[in-house]
């Protein structure tokens, strides 16, 4: 039986998308046609905005912030709409949720987990909403003595440039525009041109909840000309990406001709290391094939990928792991029973048989998978979960971002091989730790080049910094440290006397 997800696009009643300038949605002259990941199908078109509307989006956002319709509005009105906003997403995310799997083939029993949910988004806009009456500057006394005033002030950055990956558009959504609206800000968010549709609509939503006209703007299309165009506009204050690396690098380099404020979130190769005191070996090696296989299908920066495990329990680790394997399902995104999705297109789907091929030429032990899925998913992006054991960190397996369903298995000797082999990578996002000794597990979290490090267990939440260190970015999304990064301090200084200072 062939597959195909066209009956879930009617139900949803999924119409050719538009870009949102200045309060009006309006088409373009060019056209994308997305197809579905799990099937091939076309699925629907949206506008691809040229420079001249990408500049029409970033003025519209300028005037905005330069007539303070936002940025100098009541505090009790920016949190008002922020809840208000939070609310809608709640009352929408069955219709979200639709959305995302006709977008990137991401099931809904994915969906509703809460680190990828719209729940975790509407949470994270009521964490920021929080902040609006709370963030403010210093008054300092006088260093040198005398009769005056140093007073610091926070003011938001201005207009800001976000740029969405595919793979989670609902967090990902929130944890860009959530804290750049808080602080006053306006936007231009561009999707990818993998998952818009869900992002158009929660445009669509911002717009209910009473946001005023070109604070938050739209323009969709790939990376040429309509990111590009973006990243490049000298009106653009900040810009807040996540991607790969390659993409970070260009943003960089773009942003240094006026000096743009950058944060980045780049990828990683995350390691989690599993000792054989761990609390349950089978568990933390289900945990790891969990992240590298269900849902996203390892498509995710964070995802565990990098098993360095105490070399007595290899193989228990490896034969659970392949036991977690076996369980994973593919098929209809609005499957209740599927458990993961395809990879995002064609070109992700050769990279990734690439690297297993490349795997197994280097003579890394495949334990499972390995193979492109046939049959009734011959027409969709799908690989079976796979296991590589026996890896040294030397590999290209073990060292590159492959983003997909390969879970490396690294053996280690001792604690000291363990944090070394961890930290022997250009990448510094996230890494996990399994055991029971309580000394062990903060003396290796503190040893570890990483952003994010969960013991015996990871997990996302609204209110905690998200980012990474090395080559994984540039700054922190989540919590007050994410608000701070949309705005400038000010330094104001007065003389409470005639005297000179």
């Amino acid at each position: 039986m062939t597959l195909t997800v066209q009956p879930h696009r009617e139900t949803l009643g999924l119409k050719d998308g538009q870009l949102f300038v200045g309060g009006q949605f309006r088409d373009s002259d060019e056209t994308w046609t997305h197809h579905h990941p799990a099937t091939g199908e076309e699925i629907g078109r949206f506008a691809v905005a040229s420079v001249r509307d990408v500049d029409d989006a970033v003025r519209a956002a300028r005037k905005a912030f330069d007539d303070g319709v936002w940025s100098r509005a009541r505090v009790q009105e920016r949190v008002r709409v922020l809840l208000r906003y939070a609310n809608l997403l709640r009352e929408h995310s069955d219709e979200l949720r639709g959305l995302q799997a006709l977008d990137n083939g991401v099931p809904l029993s994915f969906g509703q987990i809460y680190a990828t949910s719209v729940g975790i988004a509407a949470d994270i806009f009521e964490h920021h909403a929080g902040w609006i009456d709370k963030v403010g500057g210093q008054t300092l006394p006088p260093y040198q003595g005398g009769d005056h005033l140093a007073m610091t002030f926070r003011e938001p950055v201005g207009v800001v440039a976000a740029i969405l990956p595919w793979n989670a558009p609902f967090v990902l959504f929130a944890q860009k525009l959530a804290p750049a609206l808080a602080a006053g800000c306006t936007i231009v968010v561009k999707p990818s041109e993998f998952a818009s549709f869900c992002v158009i609509r929660m445009v669509q939503l911002l717009t209910e909840a009473g946001l005023p006209d070109g604070v938050v703007n739209l323009v969709t299309g790939p990376g040429e000309p309509t990111g590009q165009a973006l990243i490049t506009h000298p009106l653009v204050d900040k810009i807040s990406f996540t991607g790969s690396r390659t993409v970070g690098r260009k943003i960089v380099e773009a942003s240094a001709a006026t000096m743009k404020r950058v944060s980045l979130e780049l990828g990683g190769k995350s390691p989690a290391l599993v000792f054989a005191d761990a609390p349950n070996v089978g568990l933390a090696a289900m945990t790891c094939m969990g992240m590298v296989t269900m849902g996203l299908s390892g498509q995710a920066c964070v995802a565990h990928t990098r098993a360095l495990v105490a070399r007595e329990v290899q193989e228990e680790f490896v034969t659970m792991a392949t036991m977690m394997a076996g369980a994973v399902t593919f098929g209809d995104p609005f499957d209740p029973a599927v458990l993961a999705s395809p990879l995002i297109n064609a070109r992700q789907l050769d990279r990734v048989l690439g690297y297993i091929n490349r795997g197994q030429e280097e003579g890394a032990r495949l334990v499972t998978g390995g193979t492109r899925l046939e049959g009734d998913l011959a027409s969709g992006n799908f690989v079976a979960p796979t296991i590589f054991a026996d890896v040294s960190n030397d590999m290209t397996v073990a060292r590159e971002e492959i983003f997909g369903p390969v879970l490396t298995v690294v053996p280690f000797d001792d604690e000291d091989e363990a944090v070394r082999l961890a930290n022997d990578t250009e990448y510094g996002l996230g890494a996990g730790i399994y055991t029971n000794d309580v000394k062990r597990a903060f003396r290796v979290a503190k040893s570890l080049r990483a952003g994010m490090v969960g013991i015996n267990g990871f997990q996302l939440e609204p209110h905690v910094p998200f980012g990474g260190y090395k080559q994984s970015g540039l700054g922190r999304e989540g919590g007050q440290s994410a608000y701070e990064a949309y705005t400038e301090l000010k330094t104001v200084m007065m003389p409470l006397t005639d005297e000179l200072m």
